[in-house]
């Protein structure tokens, strides 16, 4: 069996025999020649037959001296519908003229692996929630693929970052016997013998046991779940979060100073590889953020915002959404930087187990704005175990539901913080799309559990 060859090498190889295998993306069927576009996960390619049709009865050459494999070949293509997985074996040539990529293949042998039904569900100009009912079809868009490209870059930069760091990954559990932030925003699940078990919101609590276990720095890219039964273009049920935790910090800004440095070299690392095609097929040149990020304390931040004519409904000291991108306007217009953390949060708007500074009894946590969208929630924590014990009694919990997380602060904890982003919201604002469900892989909702 010849060696399957993928569409991106073509370009370097002599002319000659070779074997690429993929799905049809578009036949034109004319009389004297055939042409196949055959796209597989790294490109597309041109593939050419010249036609043999069925002889005229009249004709002075009978049908029967006709080639048999050369009829049944240009029959094949004829009625190859879309999305067809075929094998092709052929003969490589290079032309300048042809537009897709300087390379054609001149069809020798044609092996349908799977044949796609004549009539696609889905169209180019089809609504969002068509698409992601058919969302392994639409994924085959050489755009959508990019996404994806991009998001392995994404992730193996910050893997690697934190690895050359000499941090440890975790994968923590997503079975918990009780709430980790809050009971309101929980999936329960139906355990042995009667027992209830609860999808972990978060790996907060033991990405801080992790820092007591003495580990010192680590991270973990991994699911989350949120029962919120939110209909936003940036909320899901079901998402994927970046964490990270590290000991012997100072302050929040501390775990500020390591996110931002992340982020830069993970930007330049997807500006490196897929610049130019993000570029092409999403209209948007990556910017490599700055060093060090815009800081802006939350009351300074409001100031601000109503400084620019929005008041913010919110009763409760936050940013709101509008408020959200109106600050980000303005780190824009002022710094020219897409990115600022908001600083200094009051206790009763975080949880309860963030630091607060002893002078002026703000948290010691922030939120990273990306183009006005809140991507991140950082802090020190406090691990102190008579402080966090008051802390949460404050927010009206109950100490019992938490004492397995109490205990972690009975033997000693070191000073220590960390942040949570989601991965979805930072692809979404970096290749400018209107909706986390276009930049998911398959999207988890209120309404959506299929495919």
């Amino acid at each position: 069996m010849s060696e399957r060859v993928l569409v991106q090498q073509l370009q370097g190889l002599a002319d000659g025999p070779v074997t690429v295998s993929g799905w049809v993306e578009t036949v034109r069927d004319q009389k004297k020649v055939q042409f196949v576009i055959l796209r597989d996960e790294t490109g597309a390619v041109q593939l050419v037959n010249p036609a043999t049709r069925p002889a005229d009865p009249s004709a002075a050459e009978p049908v029967e001296a006709q080639d048999a494999a050369a009829l049944a070949l240009t029959d094949t293509i004829s009625n190859l519908s879309t999305g067809t997985f075929l094998t092709v074996q052929g003969d490589l040539k290079h032309d300048e003229r042809v537009k897709l990529g300087g390379v054609e293949i001149k069809i020798g042998t044609l092996d349908i692996a799977a044949a796609a039904l004549p009539e696609t569900p889905i169209a180019a100009d089809s609504g969002l929630d068509k698409r992601m009912d058919w969302r392994f079809l639409d994924l085959r868009q050489r755009r959508n693929n990019l996404i994806f490209r991009v998001q392995t870059t994404l992730e193996h930069a910050f893997r690697s970052y934190w690895i050359e760091r000499d941090y440890i990954e975790v994968h923590s559990p997503k079975l918990m016997a009780s709430a980790s932030e809050s009971n309101a925003e929980l999936f329960e699940v139906p355990y042995f013998e009667e027992k209830t078990a609860y999808l972990a919101q978060s790996p907060q609590f033991f990405k801080q046991m992790a820092q007591v276990a003495g580990f010192g720095k680590i991270f973990e890219i991994a699911p989350a779940f949120r029962a919120d039964p939110s209909f936003t273009s940036r909320h899901a049920t079901e998402f994927t979060s970046v964490d990270a935790e590290i000991s012997w910090i100072d302050s929040h800004l501390d775990v500020a100073a390591m996110q931002e440095e992340l982020l830069h070299t993970a930007f330049q690392a997807v500006k490196h590889k897929h610049g130019d095609e993000i570029e092409e097929l999403f209209g948007i040149e990556v910017q490599v953020p700055r060093i060090p990020f815009p800081r802006i304390p939350l009351a300074e931040a409001r100031e601000i915002v109503k400084a620019r004519g929005y008041d913010i409904p919110r009763t409760d000291g936050d940013l709101d959404p509008e408020g959200e991108r109106q600050i980000s306007a303005h780190v824009l217009e002022t710094y020219g930087h897409e990115f600022v953390f908001i600083t200094d949060y009051h206790p009763e708007i975080r949880a309860f187990y963030h630091m607060r500074d002893e002078e002026t009894g703000l948290t010691k946590s922030y939120d990273l704005l990306f183009k006005g969208v809140e991507i991140t929630t950082g802090a020190q924590r406090e691990h102190r175990v008579d402080v966090l014990m008051e802390q949460a009694k404050e927010k009206g919990l109950l100490p019992e539901h938490l004492d397995f997380y109490f205990d972690f602060f009975r033997y000693g904890a070191p000073p220590h913080g960390g942040f949570g982003m989601g991965l979805a919201r930072v692809l979404m604002l970096l290749l400018g799309q209107d909706s986390i469900r276009e930049v998911t892989y398959l999207f988890r909702g209120p309404t959506r559990l299929a495919p």
